[in-house]
């Protein structure tokens, strides 16, 4: 029997600094207890911190990873040491119970590692990278794979457009943006900043918020729908954000 999963790998850019390694070394423990409380009830899931500066993360579902990737690269906090995920999806034929993600070779965690690989090449890099039909095949065939290349062009065309809107923000733009990713209101980021909800609102619309959201939630709804597909059982990525969005306003969002 095969399940839906999805990987990603996490880097850092200019994590080598002599000043920042021990605190980006903190800084990643504290995310991967972060991220078993986003999915602690979230079927299993399996994350690592390992190699200094990298977070690996497998998760029951084909949106799960890119959904943490998402949120984890809104709310990190070190602007000159930014993170990069190497991200795929696909079906195993093993539970994650039963694997040690640091051990388990299976063809999407070298797709994952070669997608992080290949952002490391990048002058201009992006935020995330899918790679899914470098070492991919399977033999049950669901109805996309066939397209994988082609859905793998698309996809990190879509996650460019939406990094260049987003390094297009200005840095009140940028904490609107977080701030409403987390909230969904905009009259509660105005009470939390002080600000008219006019003002708000023009920092909202002019930091593109809506349009990258939009690419945001329709990957999201795009990967669910391949899912559900293919298994024939309902994804569960809205309780996962709701779960992330009930958590970060604890601890992302303090007066």
């Amino acid at each position: 029997m095969n399940h839906p999963i999805s990987i990603f790998i996490l880097d850092v850019s200019n994590s080598s600094s002599l000043e920042m390694g021990d605190e980006l070394t903190s800084y990643l423990d504290e995310l991967v207890n972060w991220i078993n409380v986003w999915t602690k009830d979230f079927d299993h899931c399996k994350v690592k911190h390992r190699a200094g500066d990298e977070i690996i993360f497998a998760g029951y579902g084909y949106s799960t990873a890119y959904i943490i990737a998402f949120f984890i690269s809104r709310v990190w906090k070190y602007r000159y040491h930014t993170p990069y995920f190497g991200l795929s999806f696909g079906d195993s034929d093993k539970k994650l119970e039963e694997v040690d993600i640091e051990k388990w070779i299976h063809p999407l965690i070298k797709q994952a590692r070669y997608a992080n690989d290949l952002l490391k090449q990048e002058q201009v890099r992006p935020l995330f990278k899918f790679e899914l039909d470098q070492f991919y095949q399977n033999p049950s065939s669901f109805p996309y794979n066939q397209f994988r290349n082609e859905f793998e062009v698309l996809i990190n065309s879509l996650l460019r457009l939406q990094m260049t809107m987003l390094k297009e923000q200005t840095p009140i733009q940028a904490q609107v943006f977080t701030y409403f990713l987390i909230l969904k209101q905009q009259k509660a980021i105005a009470k939390l900043l002080e600000k008219t909800a006019p003002t708000i609102s023009s920092h909202f619309k002019k930091g593109k918020s809506e349009e990258i959201i939009k690419v945001f939630t329709e990957l999201v709804t795009i990967l669910d729908s391949l899912q559900e597909k293919s298994y024939y059982d309902k994804a569960k990525s809205e309780s996962l954000i709701e779960a992330m969005r009930n958590h970060l306003k604890i601890n992302q969002c303090k007066q």
